[in-house]
């Protein structure tokens, strides 16, 4: 394999770019050797071209810095030579220094964040890691060391800003609106690590696992113990709806917190129920303590001889009255007058406006069989043509030509009597 070589005016050794292209002094139109696999000066040691070809491949494969690996790779020199060659050549050089310039033409911003935000570096030291077994870390896809899922919520959030880049074709507008991605790129991150937090003040991450573990448990040991479990005492309805209420608390608060929270809220409430109940004693006369439970008792034998009393009156009242109704001849039952009402206007019920009418107007449709709607609109007109008339308005009426004159005089004569139009 033939190489070609370059000799800068440097008098250090440089691999030559065949598309004949220039860096820094190194100029492509100096002299060149061609040189089979040559020996390059480097200090007190020789690389080849093969050794300096593995090199970089290496590095390209494994990354800088894994030198360990780089020294494996080429074979014949040691992590530290690998180190320092390169160091020495691509990064102090002549290379490095071309390209990588002391001072940065670009600007470089800081997006990490305040210390408290979602990119801040030491989010990841400010927690406890879960102990859990590696089996348990498998089956949750959960490295709790690194606090990360193998899944994590919003787990395409990265897509926002994977393909962002400001270029120098970008004017204001593009990089805002770039600006804005990364904005709601950092809220969704700050919702990842806050139910990251519950998961774990809650031990959400474990329950699963937990919660199978100690059914297990619970089964083995009633199996092996002969006394049966003391049943757990069914919560009451005020319990259940106050942790409902408590629910909007749970981001803020651990499970341990909110359970000794719920229990002082209860003990809270105990408290003042029995504060009532000595005001109730105090207000009766006990004073002390041990009078209490004669009272109550006193109070007890009081109440049953009331409701015994109220027994024999509630007795005598009954026979009475049983005794009054054999005595009483008997009648036929009678329609209540609402029935009565009911059968009366079962032809007009259904009609529209039936809801309308009062009683003396559901009796007068009920007699001249008209539908409430078409008794309504003449009700309005002959109301309306009496106070036109009253006005001194000139009103010429027309009714339906099939309106029956006697239908029409029983509603004018009705509206009369009841007030809504006067005699002319």
């Amino acid at each position: 394999m033939v190489h070609t070589l370059c000799y800068g005016p440097t008098a250090s050794v440089c691999i030559c770019f065949s598309a004949g292209a220039e860096l820094g002094s190194h100029q492509r139109t100096h002299d060149y050797q061609i040189i089979d696999n040559a020996l390059l000066a480097c200090g007190d040691k020789e690389w080849s071209m093969s050794e300096e070809y593995l090199l970089l491949d290496a590095i390209e494969t494994f990354g800088f810095g894994n030198w360990a690996d780089v020294a494996s790779h080429i074979g014949s020199k040691s992590p530290t030579e690998a180190r320092e060659h390169y160091d020495s050549n691509y990064i102090h050089g002549n290379l490095g220094k071309a390209a990588v310039p002391e001072k940065p033409s670009f600007k470089v911003q800081d997006h990490t964040g305040p210390e408290d935000g979602p990119l801040s570096p030491s989010l990841r030291a400010t927690f406890t890691p879960v102990e859990m077994s590696l089996a348990d870390q498998q089956e949750l896809g959960y490295m709790p060391l690194r606090d990360d899922f193998e899944r994590e919520h919003d787990n395409e959030a990265e897509t926002l800003v994977s393909n962002l880049a400001v270029t120098n074709e970008d004017d204001d507008l593009d990089i805002t609106l770039k600006l804005i991605h990364v904005d709601v790129y950092t809220s969704r991150l700050k919702e990842r690590q806050r139910r990251k937090k519950i998961s774990r003040d809650f031990g959400i991450i474990t329950a699963a696992l937990s919660s199978t573990a100690s059914k297990t448990k619970d089964q083995k040991d009633q199996k092996s113990t002969a006394t049966p479990a003391v049943p757990k005492k069914k919560p009451s309805k005020e319990e259940t709806e106050l942790k409902e209420k408590m629910k909007a608390l749970a981001q803020f608060q651990t499970g341990k917190e909110q359970e000794e929270f719920f229990e002082n809220l209860q003990k809270e409430k105990e408290i003042r129920a029995r504060i009532k109940e000595l005001i109730k004693y105090r207000r009766n006369g006990i004073t002390k303590i041990e009078e209490i439970s004669e009272y109550d008792e006193a109070k007890s034998k009081r109440d049953k001889r009331k409701e015994g009393k109220k027994k024999i009156v509630d007795k005598s009242k009954r026979s009475a009255v049983i005794s009054a109704k054999k005595t009483e001849p008997k009648e036929e039952p009678k329609k209540d007058d609402r029935e009565i009402v009911e059968d009366e206007f079962q032809a007009i019920k259904a009609s529209p406006g039936f809801n309308y009418l009062s009683d003396r107007e559901k009796r007068l449709c009920s007699s001249m069989k008209m539908k409430p709607a078409r008794y309504i609109t003449l009700k309005t007109v002959i109301i309306r043509d009496h106070l036109m008339r009253r006005q001194g308005l000139p009103c010429k009426t027309r009714y339906p030509s099939n309106l029956d004159k006697s239908h029409r005089k029983r509603i004018t004569n009705y509206l009369t009597k009841s007030g809504w139009i006067k005699v002319s």
